[in-house]
């Protein structure tokens, strides 16, 4: 990253990118009002703290560089945050190899190629997401999230786009169970993001430290949080981490999604992720854009009659 003095600078991710899959990858859905795209597809984020709002704006003005500014008290601090959350290092070469093995993914990663992956900003709202999306539709989770945010967050703008930032783990715990089932979370579900946003206030569990962990491990000790199972683990560990070796199973649309993506009512979750090896978290990636965008490739699908043994790694 080459910047001017202060706040403005020119961001080189390694190619392919396109900032605005990436950024419809972390949004997942349209009416998401704390990761905002603005009208000129400019990517828009406030990241609050303690003491202030820092706002974060980028725009992809040319295929090889990011245009990307920060305001606010922790401007300087805020540039590896806007990296990690737009994916913009990410090398994917293995990625794309071994797509090629299945050739309606292979499809698949043309259509969606310079998607990054991309990542939570911290720890927090990585878990509080991982939550509320347990054994929910994304429809479903993404509206009580909606609603999560206007309860516990202020209006906010920049440069004319309205938005919102994240609530942090204090604000969630000043809530009364009563105000937080109001949005539509279960009782039990409050009483897990409880125990998420003590975890994280007390410091039972630290980003750092989850960062030195394999995977394995790390699922572990984010599972010792009351209300956080594997497939929550998984999904922190994918989107709040970048662990592409990771894909959150359990989940049944997940299957579905691969048998109408690929036009194969036969194919095997299973053997996809043992061939994608430690870049399977990119298949979730795919697949959700995948079934956002309506994308079907049945004509690349590998007919029913012809057996194929699992490809080897690349």
């Amino acid at each position: 990253m080459t910047s001017e003095p202060g706040l403005h600078s020119t961001l080189y991710p390694a190619a392919p990118y396109r900032l605005d899959l990436t950024a419809q990858a972390l949004r997942r859905v349209t009416n998401n009002i704390v990761d905002v795209v603005s009208p000129d597809g400019t990517y828009v984020r406030a990241l609050s703290s303690d003491d202030g709002v820092d706002f974060v704006s980028a725009r992809q003005t040319q295929s090889e560089s990011l245009d990307v500014r920060i305001t606010g008290p922790h401007a300087g601090d805020r540039a590896e945050t806007v990296v990690r959350m737009l994916g913009t290092d990410i090398e994917l070469d293995r990625w794309y190899r071994r797509a090629e093995a299945f050739p309606w993914l292979a499809a698949l990663t043309k259509v969606l190629r310079g998607m990054k992956p991309p990542r939570y900003p911290d720890l927090w709202e990585a878990l509080c997401n991982g939550i509320v999306f347990q054994q929910l539709s994304i429809a479903a989770a993404s509206s009580i999230m909606l609603r999560l945010v206007e309860r516990l967050s202020e209006p906010l703008e920049y440069a004319g786009v309205p938005l919102r930032a994240f609530p942090g783990p204090g604000r969630l715990m000043r809530a009364d169970d009563d105000e937080l089932a109001a949005v539509g979370l279960s009782r039990q579900k409050v009483a897990y993001l409880r125990n998420a946003a003590d975890a994280v206030r007390s410091r039972a569990i630290v980003a750092a430290h989850i960062e030195s962990l394999p995977s394995e491990a790390a699922s572990t000790e984010l599972q010792k949080i009351a209300g956080v199972g594997r497939w929550s683990a998984a999904n922190i560990l994918l989107r709040g981490f970048g662990r592409l070796d990771v894909f959150p199973l359990g989940d049944s649309g997940a299957e579905q999604n691969i048998k109408t993506l690929s036009g194969d009512p036969g194919i095997r979750l299973d053997d996809i992720l043992a061939a994608l090896g430690d870049m399977r978290g990119m298949l979730y990636f795919h697949l959700l854009l995948g079934k956002l965008r309506g994308i079907r490739f049945e004509e690349t699908a590998t007919p029913r009659t012809q057996k194929k043994s699992p490809p080897k790694r690349a």
